[in-house]
């Protein structure tokens, strides 16, 4: 592990005016998977109470200073804003088109930061006041198109991925999380810096801190008479959720979502305290449960619990088919 670097005030504050845009977070584990071998990213919660728990200065300078790893949300929903865009690529060639958009957005005075990143790259650009989402997103993507790049999710299996990732964030809804930069990576192991500056905390903010922001009138320019991709255009913050599932019989089926409360958005999931720990005492942080916002026919105790175990705490236990 990296060695632990000290984070002063000055700096802590230097780096909530460049990135934070809003308390909520999200934690990378601090151990891999079992299964898969990676390192997932979780909303924290109080002890005892369960509520979520608010960024603040002591939480930014445990990340800088390697503690924790911190994940950042890039809209507020109370104004469907963001302070920076993030271009996250991470495949073949990644880097090429990491600098391919960059050499771009010098053509329009757009500074931007190139951040390393696991397996490509992260591009960075920051705002002289917090502008809307769907302006921003509009901006990256006419520039990769202009530039034949690749896009994830418009057909294609691999490409850029822009965060923020929606238009607007509806309340008690989140988006998707990008990891805060200059903190240590715990599956990688080790921070990845931006290039440009010296490899220290002080050298990397303060290159940041200089670094040219995009304003609302620019922006404006860029994207007039410019929309979104169908294919690209997200709107709602979260898909909608598959309420009524009809069996083969016309009968509703079984919903989990009926059987737990207190239910929470996170990614693509709700999140919620699992049933079958419940009733042994365990998950007081309500957050053992996963299940999939488009269809929740689609849920995982984090825990290990069974989905039998699961249905057989709520009292409907999976049915057994009997062979003669």
């Amino acid at each position: 592990m990296p060695r632990r670097m000290l984070a002063t005030p000055a700096l802590v504050n230097q780096y909530i005016n460049l990135f934070v845009n809003r308390r909520a977070y999200t934690v990378q584990s601090f151990r891999p998977d079992p299964e898969k071998g990676r390192h997932y990213y979780y909303r924290p919660t109080e002890r005892g109470s369960g509520a979520a728990r608010l960024l603040n200065e002591k939480t930014i300078s445990d990340h800088l200073e390697g503690k924790i790893t911190i994940g950042l949300y890039a809209v507020n929903p109370s104004n469907q804003r963001c302070k920076w865009v993030a271009i996250d690529a991470d495949y073949a060639r990644a880097m090429d088109d990491l600098i391919k958009l960059q050499y771009q957005l010098t053509q329009d005075r757009v500074e931007s930061a190139l951040e390393m990143s696991k397996r490509g790259g992260h591009l960075w650009i920051f705002l002289a006041v917090p502008l809307l989402a769907r302006k921003c997103r509009i901006y990256i993507y006419d520039l990769a198109q202009k530039l034949g790049v690749p896009v994830k999710g418009s057909g294609l299996a691999e490409g850029i991925e822009v965060f923020p990732k929606h238009d607007e964030v509806q309340e008690g809804a989140f988006g998707n999380a990008i990891r805060g930069p200059l903190g240590i990576h715990r599956g990688a192991k080790r921070r990845f810096w931006f290039y440009g500056a010296d490899y220290s905390l002080e050298a990397q903010i303060e290159f940041l801190t200089r670094l040219r922001k995009l304003t609302d009138a620019e922006l404006d320019g860029f994207t007039e008479g410019r929309n979104l991709p169908p294919s690209l255009a997200k709107v709602r913050s979260e898909p909608e959720p598959l309420k009524d599932q009809e069996t083969r019989g016309g009968r509703r089926g079984f919903c989990i979502l009926d059987y737990v409360r207190e239910t929470r958005v996170v990614g693509r999931n709700y999140v919620a305290r699992c049933p079958s720990c419940a009733l042994a005492g365990r998950d007081r942080g309500r957050d053992n449960l996963a299940i999939l916002v488009s269809d929740p026919r689609f849920y995982q105790c984090w825990a290990g619990c069974t989905k039998e175990m699961i249905r057989a705490a709520v009292g409907k236990p999976i049915p057994v088919r009997m062979t003669a």
